[in-house]
């Protein structure tokens, strides 16, 4: 029997009867806080280049993801087999030039190559807007912020005074990762110091720009 199938049997036997009246207790919502947790808690050993805690880390995130799994397979739903079996079908299915006869020798091949064959899947989740596809809600708000910035850059969305970009232009003229991190860190200690919660501030005016952006889309969309 494999490691994993070893892990998935120990999550089962910690769900089933007579088992640990926590894990028994739990459901895909609670266990949300874990695995933002745990992903955290993974990044930080990346930040840090602690490979041998990396390794008990991701341990930690895989749990996460077997956990999930066996409440599905509990459910008649899915199971582990078909969380893996799924994502690999995936890789090889969007890695043509790997798995196929087309070759290709940039990364950005390999990105217009991946956009058009995801475009062309069955699509699952909620439905894309006109000009933003689905972020998940609870993405860190710098990280919503950049994706909503790709997108804008990406499709070359209109976005007249949502966004000052003759400012953002400006601003990245003489960035550094050092003063970046600086003035981050600042705007995060005025926020404090001022009672404001940046996380929400900067997920709320980035909500705002998809919605300015979507106005004026919208129309000529229709």
């Amino acid at each position: 029997m494999s490691a994993i199938e070893d892990l998935c049997r120990t999550m089962a036997r910690l769900r089933g009867p007579g088992g640990c009246p926590w894990d028994q207790e739990q459901t895909h919502a609670t266990l949300v806080r874990c695995l933002i947790d745990e992903v955290s808690e993974l990044i930080d050993t990346i930040d840090r280049h602690d490979l041998p805690h990396m390794q008990e880390e991701l341990g930690d995130v895989l749990i996460q993801v077997v956990f999930h799994a066996c409440l599905a397979e509990e459910a008649g739903q899915f199971n582990f087999d078909d969380v893996a079996r799924g994502i690999n079908e995936k890789l090889i299915r969007r890695h043509p030039h790997v798995f196929g006869a087309g070759k290709l020798t940039t990364t950005a091949q390999v990105l217009v190559q991946w956009d058009e064959i995801k475009a062309g899947e069955k699509k699952l989740g909620p439905a894309e807007s006109k000009g933003f596809k689905h972020l998940p809600p609870r993405l860190p708000a710098l990280m919503f912020a950049e994706a909503v910035w790709k997108q804008i850059e990406k499709k070359q969305l209109p976005v007249a005074d949502a966004v000052d970009t003759a400012q953002v232009k400006a601003v990245a003229g003489h960035l550094t990762a050092e003063t970046l991190g600086r003035m981050l860190f600042e705007l995060a200690a005025a926020a404090r110091a001022k009672g404001l919660d940046p996380e929400d501030a900067l997920r709320q005016h980035t909500a705002k720009v998809m919605r300015d952006v979507e106005s004026r889309i919208q129309p000529a969309t229709a």
